[in-house]
């Protein structure tokens, strides 16, 4: 029998008509379509339809996940496709860590040995801070395989929402992971995007004040509820996870 393969399948940053032509047909053809839990209240992969008794909590699950909700509204086929829920909590202990990631894969090995077709659905693209690589990795270790179809990073639909670039000629972009320490990042040259900025707010808004480059925040991008601040003081210190920032230098 033929093995099967996983995808990642990278949905964009919020808007279904950001999702790319080979994302929908790679969804389509999918036979299960494997949904990221951060709940810490999932302990093991479990499947839709396994347990009638569950089934309000995977839906739960479901309703969510924003990645799944964005491909919904683009690829309605998705709801009677097979769902598996992966547990993925957002937690920094690596053993644990560890532990949850390595029994994820060994049950998407036990998909791809049937012949299956599987796609990870990850917001923004699957390259860029996506849980979805340390599956991804550890599949092709195992001898399966996977594969990444790209999405529209958060960032450039972003630079899209505000109407101006990131970078022109020999300027730098630089993508920080804001819930870590950040100081030395902020004073790297050119335009710095602040990712998953949501907890450090308040400190960022500190720091941020009273600098030179522009100071952009959006919050959701290409969501419903997007929000734009635009000044340093103007950002939002009630923001979700779903926030980034663009501090870009200005130009005389």
């Amino acid at each position: 029998m033929t093995k099967g393969k996983l995808t990642g399948v990278g949905v964009g940053p919020g808007d279904p008509e950001l999702l790319t032509l080979k994302a929908v047909r790679k969804i389509r053809e999918s036979d299960v379509v494997v949904l990221p839990v951060s709940d810490r209240g999932l302990e093991v992969p479990v499947f839709s339809g396994e347990n009638e008794r569950e089934e309000d909590g995977l839906n739960n699950y479901q309703n969510r996940c924003v990645a799944y909700q964005i491909v919904k509204k683009a690829v309605p086929q998705v709801e009677k496709k097979l769902k598996m829920y992966l547990p993925v909590p957002m937690i920094k202990e690596k053993d644990r860590l560890k532990k949850i990631h390595d029994m994820d894969a060994d049950k998407v090995c036990e998909l791809l040995e049937e012949g299956k077709k599987l796609v990870f659905l990850t917001l923004g693209d699957p390259s860029v801070y996506s849980t979805y690589m340390y599956l991804h990795k550890r599949i092709l270790k195992m001898g399966y395989e996977a594969e990444m179809v790209p999405g529209i990073p958060s960032f450039c639909a972003a630079a899209s929402r505000i109407n101006d670039s990131l970078a022109e000629k020999e300027e730098q972009i630089h993508i920080i992971p804001a819930s870590y320490e950040i100081g030395k990042a902020l004073e790297l040259s050119g335009t710095k995007i602040l990712m998953k900025a949501g907890r450090k707010l308040p400190e960022l808004k500190r720091r941020l004040q009273g600098r030179s480059e522009k100071v952009v925040m959006i919050e959701n991008c290409g969501m419903e509820n997007e929000a734009v601040y635009q000044g340093a003081e103007c950002i939002s210190e009630e923001a979700g996870y779903y926030t980034l920032l663009i501090m870009k230098e200005e130009k005389e």
